[in-house]
């Protein structure tokens, strides 16, 4: 039940991130937005690293494949086309869309077992499901 609430949580975080990043961009440029957040997450990361684990940073050598740490390279490409996304179709519909995205490549990931996960078998109502999702997507984006 606690990773329902962390879930649901982090969707709100994402959204209201996604609105104060294009705010900052219209006084700056994304590239400078997005610089400030990540360096800004990474001020919050070390805090919370000196706070809590102190684990090393040298398990991280030991990460294999290597290519799994990109991840925060991806979260800067995340940041910009959340960002230019929200600026040109509106924090609703941006955000349905990237939740569809989320859940379509999620899904895809888990159907083929890439990067590590654990396979699983195609289930008609999954699809189903995200069908009903776009059928949303259409709905909010219908206009009279």
């Amino acid at each position: 039940m606690i990773g329902f609430f962390i879930a649901l949580i982090s969707g709100a975080l994402m959204s209201v991130q996604g609105v104060f990043n294009t705010q900052v961009t219209k006084s700056s440029s994304i590239w400078v937005a997005n610089a400030f957040v990540q360096f800004t997450a990474l001020l919050v990361c070390i805090l919370a690293w000196l706070f809590t684990d102190r684990s090393s940073f040298g398990a991280l050598f030991k990460v294999e494949p290597k290519y799994m740490l990109l991840g925060g390279a991806i979260g800067a490409f995340i940041t910009y086309t959340v960002i230019k996304s929200m600026e040109l179709l509106g924090p609703a519909k941006a955000v349905m869309l990237i939740v569809i995205a989320q859940l379509a490549v999620a899904y895809v990931i888990e159907l083929l077992g890439w990067f590590g996960t654990e396979k699983q078998p195609f289930e008609w109502r999954k699809v189903i499901g995200m069908l009903i999702a776009i059928g949303g997507v259409v709905i909010f984006k219908w206009e009279n």
